[in-house]
């Protein structure tokens, strides 16, 4: 099985939010969150996957989970990076 971290944004009074998370079913996982069900962070926004990566175990995804969760330089890049292509 393998599991995947992502990164999901929102706009929020003109400011991008963003949500970093790991999950084995990444279809279901964002409609969870975009249904109002996935983390209580989330709920009230319309998401949009911006990132995701694959990994074989879930301990490795659990572990760059926290990774990206903290390295906010990385995410920053990340969210203006897909904003610039939608432009």
């Amino acid at each position: 099985m393998s599991f995947f971290v992502y990164l999901i944004a929102s706009k929020k009074k003109n400011k991008i939010i963003s949500y970093v998370g790991y999950t084995n079913d990444l279809k279901k996982r964002l409609l969870l969150h975009n249904s109002g069900k996935g983390a209580k962070f989330t709920k009230g926004s319309f998401w949009k996957l911006i990132y995701k990566k694959k990994y074989m175990t879930k301990q490795k995804a659990m572990s760059e989970e926290f990774k990206l969760k903290k390295n906010y330089i990385l995410r920053k890049r990340i969210k203006l990076k897909f904003f610039e292509k939608i432009k």
